[in-house]
């Protein structure tokens, strides 16, 4: 028997005043391009104090220069008491304190420079380099407990045998055979970077690093070769030897790992990692005795999903927990039988840093992105506000939404209605479908380039982000339902949830579109083809439209294999065909903008080149555009590629979506842009 449509009853949305009047101003694309959020945290040993990265794109609509998102170091050490604390064009990684909290380490690239690490004194004075390897970038880094080394993983060698071929012209590369791996060293810290620093042999690509309270082994997370592929199926955390580089112990997990993290005795270790090889994500959280190997799951078939941990210096282990579209602060006892929560509200938690007695979390809520926030009483105690003009703001109303679908499944998702309110015969709305599909969508900030968000709702529509089958935060039961049916019942979920929204009374029926990227994009190609007449307009970001074809051209085809359809191709041809959006032209009359990174590695440009030309030569008068962004990949990094990308999806819906005609003439092939963005 079906269950009605049910609200799940959330947080009233708080809207701050500014001195005293009314907010009015809608959220705009612009807006979305000067956000500022809370980065990497690092808590000070001794808890007094709290490092962090302040992210930002530079904001080309006001004349910066177009750039990837910048990372910029601040210092806290209270509420609304930070500073920056290095020159604001300095873009650093790898925020964390050394062991004696007086210096902040990071790494950064000096003009003409590779990446090396670098740090500066709490207390004052100059940044200074502490630890380089030559001609090779640093991409992580540990401090031994003493102070004394530091351990650089340091990327591949540089071939400079090719640098003469290259220059003749004989620059032809061997796909998939020319990999270099990361290496390990050894720096001796001092008052200047060690020159020479000693190499550590190990085997397979190495990503991360924790050294052991005794200085002697380290933890590291290791791959057979660079491949995304296997860093996502073949991954495995290690107990090395820094003496030797030889392996001690390797944790012999069965599927996707995450998030390793040493107890503070140095016995224990850990992981987020799968219950099996078909698991889709990293999110039950396992202890692990490296003394042994054994592992325990902690919580192990609960509806939840594990984001983040992080051990208390009294052996208690903190967590991050999402459960559906909220999220919870756990914390197990040492004997992990046991644990307390704290409710953060509205609050979703993204991130955990503890040290001294403090923990501190990176959290944002419906109406701001990430700041952080400190653990006190019980509560979480905000402590920045990076982005104060959000309280000019006229957010739409924000709340998650149960439906049932059309076998009984309950499906949970997150509206946001027009921030005018809806209105009779409901709002024109769009199902923004996230990608993975295991990934979630959480009860909080869901406004970005890609996410139309508080600005749609600013300019009428309602907004909901369904979490279906597929999803995390319900369990790996949940999120295994998709496998072995592409484009079935997940899909399904989405028509279901439009109707569920009509019947709310919040959409209009003749006006809903959708959106999403990678799967999401699969989602919407499937949405605009083979289920044309339920959605009026689309925009899709690096999307799949031929599941054969897709397997033969992605950085990723075991996993594809293992944790989605379960089947190589070959077992089923027919089948995949059948689940491609390319196959079902036939009935697209739904209008469709295609967006991809030209260079993009995961889902190949010619998967929307596919789509594009089926739909132009089998329905001419079905408006379709397809835009490439060079160089970019599986998302856009750049400012301007993200800037132009919101305003074409805006437009793209306010021409067919909002006056819910699909025959409309295309809108301009170039976006209007702000006379700044071009004054360089």
């Amino acid at each position: 028997m079906s269950r009605p449509l049910a609200l799940i009853p959330t947080a009233a949305l708080a809207l701050i005043a500014l001195s005293g009047t009314a907010m009015a101003r809608p959220m705009t694309t612009e807006d979305v391009a000067r956000l500022e959020r809370v980065g990497r945290i690092a808590v000070a040993p001794d808890g007094s104090r709290i490092a962090y990265t302040r992210a930002r794109l530079p904001d080309v609509t006001r004349g910066e220069a177009n750039a990837r998102t910048q990372d910029q170091l601040e210092l806290a050490w209270g509420p609304e008491q930070e500073r920056e604390y290095l020159p604001a064009d300095m873009d650093v990684a790898a925020v964390r304190f050394s062991p004696d909290g007086r210096t902040i380490g990071f790494i950064w690239a000096a003009k003409g420079e590779k990446d090396a690490v670098w740090g500066i004194p709490v207390d004052g004075g100059g940044h200074r380099k502490l630890a380089e390897v030559e001609g090779a970038a640093v991409i992580d880094y540990a401090w031994a407990p003493d102070g004394e080394t530091i351990y650089l993983l340091a990327a591949p060698a540089r071939d400079t045998r090719r640098d003469s071929e290259d220059k003749a012209g004989f620059n032809a590369t061997v796909y998939e055979e020319e990999w270099g791996y990361n290496r390990l060293f050894a720096a001796k810290a001092g008052k200047s970077a060690d020159k020479a620093p000693r190499q550590i042999p190990v085997s397979g690509q190495v990503t991360a690093l924790q050294v052991t309270p005794d200085g002697r082994q380290a933890v590291v997370l290791t791959a057979p070769t660079p491949s995304v592929d296997d860093s996502y199926t073949r991954q495995r955390a290690a107990l090395i030897d820094l003496a030797t580089g030889q392996a001690v112990r390797t944790i012999e997990t069965p599927g996707k790992i995450a998030d390793p993290e040493l107890s503070p005795d140095g016995k224990r270790l850990a992981l987020l990692a799968a219950v099996d090889e078909h698991d889709p994500s990293p999110t039950t959280l396992h202890i692990v005795d490296l003394a042994t190997g054994a592992q325990r799951a902690l919580n192990a078939g609960a509806s939840e999903a594990a984001i983040d941990a992080e051990w208390l210096p009294d052996g208690r282990l903190a967590a991050v927990i999402h459960i559906g579209a909220q999220s919870r602060l756990r914390i197990y006892a040492a004997d992990g039988e046991t644990f307390t929560e704290v409710d953060p509200g509205s609050l979703i938690l993204t991130g955990l840093d503890a040290a001294g007695g403090m923990v501190a979390a990176r959290a944002n809520s419906p109406t701001h992105p990430d700041e952080l926030f400190v653990l006190a009483d019980g509560t979480f105690r905000r402590w920045t506000s990076h982005n104060p003009w959000l309280g000019e703001i006229d957010f739409g109303a924000q709340r998650t939404v149960t439906f049932t679908a059309r076998d009984g499944q309950a499906i949970e998702g997150v509206l946001i209605e027009p921030a005018s309110g809806v209105p009779s015969g409901g709002a024109p709305t769009i199902l923004d479908v996230h990608g993975g599909p295991e990934s979630h969508e959480s009860n909080g900030w869901v406004t970005g380039y890609g996410a139309p968000g508080q600005v749609a709702a600013g300019r009428g529509y309602a907004v909901f982000l369904p979490n279906y089958r597929g999803s995390t935060a319900y369990g790996t039961a949940f999120s295994k339902q998709h496998q072995g049916d592409y484009a079935g019942k997940e899909f399904d979920d989405l028509v279901d949830a439009k109707r569920a929204l009509v019947t709310l009374g919040v959409a209009d029926t003749d006006r809903v579109g959708m959106t999403g990227g990678s799967y999401g994009g699969f989602a919407t190609a499937w949405a605009s083809t083979a289920q044309s007449e339920e959605f009026a307009a689309g925009v899709m970001f690096v999307g799949i439209s031929d599941l054969i074809s897709k397997f033969g051209t992605t950085d990723i085809p075991q996993e594809m294999r293992l944790v989605h359809e379960l089947k190589y191709p070959w077992e089923e041809w027919q089948h995949l065909l059948e689940r491609s959006p390319i196959y079902h032209v036939d009935k697209a009359r739904t209008p469709l903008l295609i967006l991809h990174g030209g260079s993009d590695p995961r889902v190949s440009p010619t998967q929307s080149m596919e789509l594009y030309r089926n739909i132009k030569v089998r329905q001419p008068d079905t408006p379709v555009r397809l835009v490439f962004y060079p160089g970019e990949g599986h998302g856009n990094r750049m400012a301007a590629a993200r800037y132009d990308y919101n305003l074409r999806m805006i437009e793209w819906f306010d021409t067919y979506l909002k006056p819910g005609k699909r025959t409309a003439p295309k809108p301009p092939q170039r976006p209007t842009l702000p006379k700044e963005a071009l004054a360089k």
